[in-house]
Formats: C-alpha cells, sequence, structure tokens
C-alpha cells in the first residue's frame, strides 16, 4: 500500500477504487471512522460465514456502531459498543451470541487492538417473515 499527501489528508488507490483519509470530514474518511469500520466490517463477516457454517437462517445483518473518545489531545478511541442487528428466521438468541463469540475472536482487526480498545457487543435478533 502506498499513501499520497494531498492538499487536506492522503489518498490511496486500491482494486476498488481511491481511499481518502482526512481529520476533516468534507475531504475524506477520518482515521477514526476508518478503525471502526474495519472492525465492524471484519467482524460482520466473519459472522456471516460462522452463522452460515451453524445453518442459522439470516438473511440480513445491519452493525451499529457507538465510539467514545478520550476527548483529550490525541482523542484516542477508548471504547466501541457494536450492536448486531440480525434479521433471520427461527433465530435462537443463544446460539447467535455464540457465533458472534466465535467471529470476535476470529476477527484479525478486533484481535489486532483488543488491549487497547474496550469492545462491547450485543445481539438483537429481528424475525423475518
Amino acid at each position: 500500500m502506498k499513501y499520497k499527501m494531498t492538499e487536506k489528508g492522503f489518498s490511496s488507490d486500491f482494486e476498488y477504487g481511491t481511499l481518502n483519509i482526512s481529520s476533516e470530514s468534507e475531504y475524506g474518511f477520518r482515521p477514526f471512522q476508518l478503525l471502526v469500520s474495519s472492525i465492524a466490517g471484519c467482524s460482520g463477516g466473519v459472522l456471516r460465514k460462522v452463522m452460515k457454517k451453524m445453518r442459522l437462517d439470516v438473511d440480513h445483518i445491519e452493525i451499529e456502531a457507538k465510539v467514545t473518545r478520550s476527548g483529550g489531545q490525541v482523542n484516542i478511541v477508548k471504547k466501541m459498543e457494536l450492536t448486531y442487528v440480525i434479521y433471520g428466521r427461527a433465530l435462537n438468541e443463544e446460539k447467535v451470541k455464540k457465533a458472534l463469540d466465535v467471529a470476535m475472536k476470529n476477527c484479525a482487526m478486533a484481535q489486532s487492538v483488543k488491549d487497547a480498545i474496550q469492545i462491547d457487543k450485543k445481539v438483537r435478533i429481528v424475525p423475518s417473515n
């Protein structure tokens, strides 16, 4: 990966397109948004695979994220609250929670920050017709 300085941040070209990064949201993704997105996207992708292997009948997953930052000069991410909203049929909450535990243990991004950022996770099941 190669990142090039722009007038308001940095950019990098990937197979899917150009990623613009800036501390000013009007010029690109803010670094903390990318951090949260990498953990939500990674854990959600692993969760989908785990639930498929468990033969859970899932139609859709949404992940809601709340972030707590230190507020200091560096303003580090202290805590993330991730709510996994699972849409499906005849879903057992305990099985879904177990799948989420397995997913978090196998998500490289979550494991990379586990000693630095508190990650709280919740599950909400929405029955599909």
